[in-house]
């Protein structure tokens, strides 16, 4: 057990996640408060040159520099007219500090992650959506936005580089098994093609936890769990089921425990680490390190008899 920012003892494992609800331009939108450091009033920005056009510059509370970008602009709303009563969402991920501007914070609030419904094709816009699920809030209707697509987007060379792959060397075609939940499809194109290109061929990729559990459990019924499914590797936050409750249910398992299971989360604090200690996860990494993710992999594999 572990306590929230609120002092609410939070269970791991129990597919809750607490959401920060913020508007812009009127229209609700919602953040996973484990990425929230503080919220801020708005204050002067340094403009920066040479810098993507949501990027307004930087500020510096404190002793601290932080990116501010402008979330309106990036979503293409174009009516929002940014104001002295805006606020700053100030997030920390990907070892990262990164203030959004937004309209108001309506509150938080604690759900199941069964209240969250992965986008359609439509609505997410595919590989260039920003939606990665869409929230049932008591009468509401929230939209969960990828901000690690967004960084991505906004700054490349803080997201996964092919390059700490090449650094690795020559590498000989490794065939075993991989199922990996992650549900950005972003980053799980590039996790994809990353792992691909360091040699590991054999990669199933699921939208979130309940889709690889689902197909792990048929895997168990017909006895197939330990030949078609060699490591795991899962994010933490995602629709329908998040990582943690992805690990809970695996490491409960007599015969699906012996998976090495490896947690790859942009959202690996001290906090997050106990927890996923607790639930039995065999290493626990931190986005975007995918040259350290392949090093951890190898070692993984090389125990198995």
């Amino acid at each position: 057990m572990a306590a929230d920012k609120n002092g609410i003892l939070l269970e791991s494992g129990t597919n809750e996640i607490e959401i920060m609800e913020f508007t812009i331009d009127y229209v609700l939108y919602g953040i996973n408060v484990a990425k929230v450091k503080e919220i801020m009033i708005s204050a002067p920005v340094k403009f920066m040159p040479h810098t993507h056009p949501a990027v307004e510059g930087i500020y510096k509370p404190r002793d601290l520099v932080i990116t501010v970008i402008n979330l309106p602009r990036y979503l293409g709303i174009d009516s929002f007219v940014p104001s002295e009563k805006d606020l700053f969402i100030i997030t920390n991920f990907n070892k990262m500090n990164i203030a959004f501007r937004v309209q108001t914070v309506v509150g938080i609030r604690r759900i199941s992650w069964m209240d969250i419904q992965k986008p359609d094709k439509t609505i997410s816009g595919g590989e260039e959506g920003v939606a990665t699920g869409i929230a049932q809030c008591g009468e509401d209707l929230v939209t969960i936005l990828d901000f690690e697509k967004i960084v991505a987007e906004i700054a490349p060379e803080t997201s996964i580089q092919m390059s700490e792959i090449d650094q690795l060397g020559p590498r000989e075609r490794d065939q075993r098994p991989v199922m990996i939940a992650e549900d950005s499809i972003l980053l799980s194109r590039m996790i994809h093609d990353a792992l691909t290109k360091a040699g590991y061929t054999n990669l199933s990729m699921f939208g979130n936890g309940r889709e690889l559990w689902d197909s792990l459990s048929d895997m168990k019924r017909r006895g197939r769990a330990a030949a078609e499914c060699a490591l795991i590797i899962t994010d933490i936050e995602m629709p329908q089921m998040d990582g943690h409750h992805l690990t809970k249910l695996i490491k409960e398992d007599p015969e699906l425990k012996k998976i090495p299971l490896i947690i790859f989360s942009s959202l690996i604090t001290d906090e997050m680490r106990v927890k996923g200690k607790e639930l039995g996860a065999d290493e626990q990494l931190t986005k975007p390190e995918i040259g350290h993710l392949v090093s951890v992999m190898d070692h993984l594999l090389a125990k198995e008899p």
